[in-house]
């Protein structure tokens, strides 16, 4: 982990990078939670995303995604917030941001650190044009969680292209 920390999930931090939350310039101060979306990609499908994420946390631990820009609204992220990943267009799982930590490329260009908690909960999937970067996702507008056992019964087991195909039919 860099020394540019800006918080651990949970630990109750009263500052971002070393300034108190009421100081904080560009966000004001911390009122809540709020979330994160991202295109995924790269990946096909949500199990293609899980092996690619768990390759990288053996690799180079943590679990990180490294975007461009840091989020001015840090506090509010890592107070439960999370990264809703959009994959094959559409919205389908999400994770919990841990950390927010200021990293560098190999090219030493500056960029943000996404700690990610490695468990990917899966969201009722909504389809989603194509952005760039990410997107500030208020709770409320946000894809509910899928409770375990009440996916549709073997959906999981249909090859990715029929799943998407029934997703834009809107039968998934």
């Amino acid at each position: 982990m860099s020394p540019g920390s800006l918080g651990r999930w949970g630990a109750g931090s009263s500052a971002v990078g070393g300034k108190p939350l009421a100081a904080r310039p560009g966000g004001g101060t911390s009122g809540g939670v709020l979330h994160l979306i991202k295109l995924s990609v790269g990946p096909r499908d949500v199990g293609q995303l899980r092996e690619i994420q768990a390759r990288r946390a053996v690799v180079d631990p943590p679990l990180r995604h490294q975007t461009r820009m840091m989020p001015k609204r840090a506090a509010e992220l890592i107070e439960g917030g999370s990264i809703y990943w959009v994959v094959a267009g559409f919205v389908q799982v999400r994770q919990r941001i841990l950390d927010i930590t200021e990293e560098a490329w190999d090219d030493g260009t500056r960029c943000a650190g996404l700690v990610l908690d490695p468990i990917l909960v899966p969201v009722a999937a909504r389809q989603m044009k194509p952005f760039q970067g990410w997107r500030y996702l208020a709770p409320e507008a946000a894809p509910a969680d899928i409770a375990a056992g009440s996916e549709a019964l073997g959906a999981e087991a249909m090859p990715e292209r029929l799943r998407a195909e029934l997703r834009a039919l809107g039968l998934l």
